[in-house]
């Protein structure tokens, strides 16, 4: 148990303390003993909170569900901190009696403060100190030294207005009239400049920040900027920025193994006045898991149904190998080609869903048959853990030394479990998930290029999942496409390790007047930072 410091006196025994004896002087003891039990019981709910990711985390349960949980459980561990921080301030501006004074330092834990970046600009603040010494009056001194603290501020984002002035030259020789010729705009219409649109953009993609919201902030700003105008320049940036997409979709399709997903997205239906469900799909490219230098990307493609049809449209030209859940649209895919009887992708099942079927069944049931079948699968992402960024040789290797008895007695064991238990129950199904496709599950120990999981595509559709609660894609189904293209750059930019909004600042200021034969100098993967390219010329 926590010593209360210097609330002991010398010569007490810590089982029993001397306690004040004015009434006043007690009351606040209490009060304070009561705020630090008040304490303890909040880090005490926040590391059951943390305690519940973190188990979650143990058996990989991946879902849009586990994100809103762990979205709900980073909301209250943040109100507990901030509870926490007010009792400290309190705590601190409230003095307490001389005999029931409390050591904060040692009630307080630390607060593992990390250093300030070092590429964030400084700007120094001197305090210099009063002319005379404040002992005895001289004015001579000499220094000794100076202390420094830096202090993170936050300079809020402004607008200004770039006035482009051309002057007019006459020849004095001829009279010849000259002028440089006026920069051309991404977008006439309300003269936006790139930053402005890029941040427009990553505000709505990138932030999930609805137009008509950014409008309410823009106006405090003093700019009115009307939803309609806004919506206006997004509208013009989807036609502007669709050939590099194309380009990025054509990378991504060219890899030997790719994953796929897709996603609910709102859509409002002006014919019937209500709102249908169309898919925004995702297909990745991402080859880093095998130590390739292939450059990562993410193509996305809006369709207004789930038929089978959109997956021939987004995955069509496809060849190798495709990671994706159990939808059946993409059997066609799998299917052998008429004429050569070679399939033009072969299925590479994800174990990340079949583990999630079991671990709904061990959430509801408690099953110790679930627990135990997800401590085996567990293991198994370990081993992938550990050889991740290795060469496909040496991740095959260790795929057949390790995973492969692992994954044989994951088979035997699920077996004997489904033939004690009823047909009918949930974990039952959980099981025959599974075992049903399990040459597709089991296909990764026999290429080192493949992923054990589909994680890579639901990665690039997690952040749909929120930005779909923030906006509604009206009037047509124009509004998903533009998403589509939107969220291509983004993620792909990301992957990159790129800062989205910077890249399409330069972009959408470049695009309108670069050659179409040198388009591919703007993809994510290939794009220098501004300062390089003045470098470069």
């Amino acid at each position: 148990m926590h010593r209360l410091g210097v609330l002991l006196s010398s010569g007490m025994s810590p089982s029993r303390p001397t306690l004040p004896s004015d009434p006043e002087e007690l009351r606040a003891f209490a009060a304070a003993l009561q705020a630090e039990l008040h304490a303890k019981d909040l880090m005490i709910e926040k590391l059951k909170a943390q305690l519940a990711v973190l188990k979650r985390a143990r058996f990989g349960r991946s879902s849009e569900k586990l994100d809103r949980d762990i979205e709900q459980l980073e909301l209250m561990i943040g109100d507990m901190e901030e509870t926490e921080a007010e009792r400290r301030s309190r705590a601190d501006a409230t003095p307490a009696p001389s005999s029931a004074k409390l050591d904060r330092k040692a009630l307080t834990p630390p607060n593992g403060r990390h250093p300030l970046p070092d590429h964030l600009p400084r700007e120094v603040v001197r305090h210099e100190p009063a002319a005379a010494c404040p002992a005895c009056g001289a004015t001579a001194f000499s220094r000794i030294g100076e202390d420094e603290r830096e202090v993170l501020e936050y300079v809020p984002a402004y607008f200004k207005v770039v006035v482009h002035v051309r002057p007019k030259h006459s020849c004095r020789a001829c009279e010849t009239i000259r002028q440089a010729p006026l920069p051309s705009l991404p977008i006439e219409r309300g003269r936006p400049g790139p930053a402005l649109l890029a941040h427009v953009a990553i505000s709505k993609y990138g932030d999930h920040l609805p137009l008509y919201r950014q409008s309410d902030i823009y106006a405090r700003a003093g700019v009115d900027l009307d939803r309609s105008t806004l919506a206006d320049w997004i509208g013009q940036l989807g036609f502007i920025l669709e050939p590099l997409t194309a380009k990025i979709a054509h990378h991504v399709r060219a890899g030997p193994a790719v994953h796929a997903d897709d996603t609910p997205v709102p859509v409002l239906d002006p014919g019937r006045g209500k709102t249908k469900t169309g898919r925004l799909w995702v297909v990745v490219r991402d080859e880093r898991p095998w130590g390739s230098k292939a450059p990562p990307a993410a193509a996305y493609l809006y369709s207004p149904d789930r038929k089978g049809e959109h997956a021939e449209t987004l995955l069509g030209p496809c060849r190798g190998f495709l990671h994706a859940d159990g939808y059946a649209g993409f059997n066609t895919l799998y299917a052998p080609d008429p004429k050569t009887q070679i399939p033009r992708l072969t299925e590479v099942a994800c174990w990340a869903h079949a583990r999630r079927k079991i671990y709904d069944v061990h959430l509801a049931t408690a099953s110790p048959a679930a627990k135990q079948a997800l401590e085996r699968i567990a293991e198994l992402f370990q081993i992938e853990a550990d050889i991740r960024g290795r060469p496909p040789a040496e991740r095959l290797a260790t795929r057949q030394l390790e995973t492969i008895p692992r994954l044989k007695a994951l088979k035997t064991f699920l077996d004997g479990t489904l033939a004690k238990i009823s047909a009918k129950s949930s974990l039952a199904g959980a099981i025959r998930y599974a075992t049903s496709r399990w040459d597709a599950l089991a296909r990764f120990t026999a290429d080192g290029r493949l992923e054990m999981s589909n994680n890579a595509a639901e990665r690039a559709i997690r952040p749909l999942a929120l930005g779909r609660k923030n906006y509604l894609f009206a009037g047509s189904d124009k509004g998903g496409e533009r998403a589509a293209i939107l969220y291509t750059l983004i993620t792909t930019a990301k992957l990159n390790g790129l800062d989205p909004e910077a890249y399409l600042a330069d972009v959408i200021g470049r695009i309108g007047d670069y050659p179409a034969s040198r388009i591919d100098d703007l993809l994510p993967w290939r794009w220098t930072t501004p300062d390089k390219q003045q470098q470069a010329a």
